[in-house]
């Protein structure tokens, strides 16, 4: 381990899908603030790789964790890995996730199972595995990163409106039963944020959905970060069960 320096010295943290985006920019502001982290990816090595050297740069030790959070068997690997490189676990953000878009008239099973597969039981298999551990060292944080959709819904999204959704309530029912093992869970709701997922759209769509937001711009994955690191310290130590909205007003 690195220094210890920063509000989450000697902290270790493990982030799902952050080899890129919002996750990539957890990593590193968890990184940032003194944590060392398991980075979780699943087909991007370069970019996971990336993500290794950049937290590096920072002065704290990376791990790099492949693995498909939908496989129990595979989560289970993660976990016992992480473990075995550092002896502990004390922040778990579930952040992968993956768009299928379609109108629900034409979405496909198989497009269905795999949005809720990753997002939802992805995170339901890392919260099973971590739960276990911070049970026992009497203290921890999870954060899940949902989304406006889960609040607000989606056209063309039912899928991952849907899987967002589940996973507020799947925060509100950890977050019940973790208390007493002073371990905390809350859930990060981001808008819009400038992300490789909105890279190809339109401008007049564009132009279109800034005007929904009353910051009148989309947010940026640090925006999202920052609240994930406070969270995940003992700043928030009396915060749990509860739905944080990064999106410039755009749920008012």
């Amino acid at each position: 381990m690195g220094a210890e320096t920063g509000k989450l010295a000697g902290k270790v943290a493990l982030v799902t899908g952050a080899s890129r985006g919002i996750g990539r920019a957890i990593a590193l502001a968890l990184a940032r603030a003194g944590a060392d982290v398991a980075v979780n990816y699943l087909a991007n090595e370069g970019a996971a790789s990336q993500t290794l050297e950049e937290i590096a740069k920072l002065g704290r030790t990376a791990l790099a964790g492949k693995a498909d959070v939908r496989d129990p068997q595979a989560v289970k690997a993660l976990f016992a890995q992480i473990l075995k490189e550092f002896g502990r676990v004390d922040i778990l953000v579930n952040n992968a996730g993956v768009l299928k878009d379609a109108f629900v008239s034409f979405m496909k099973d198989e497009d269905w199972e795999l949005v809720l597969g990753v997002s939802l039981k992805g995170a339901f298999h890392c919260i099973r595995e971590a739960s276990r551990i911070m049970m026992r060292q009497r203290g921890g944080r999870i954060i899940n990163i949902s989304s406006d959709a889960g609040l607000l819904g989606d056209a063309q999204r039912a899928n991952y409106s849907a899987a967002k959704a589940g996973l507020i309530g799947l925060t509100k029912a950890v977050a019940r039963e973790l208390a007493r093992s002073n371990v905390t869970v809350n859930a990060v709701a981001p808008g819009v944020i400038e992300t490789d997922m909105i890279a190809d759209i339109t401008p007049d769509r564009r132009e279109a959905m800034v005007k929904r937001v009353p910051l009148a711009r989309f947010g940026k994955p640090e925006d999202v970060a920052e609240l994930v690191v406070f969270l995940a310290s003992d700043d928030a130590r009396y915060i749990t069960g509860q739905v944080l909205c990064v999106d410039g007003g755009l749920k008012m």
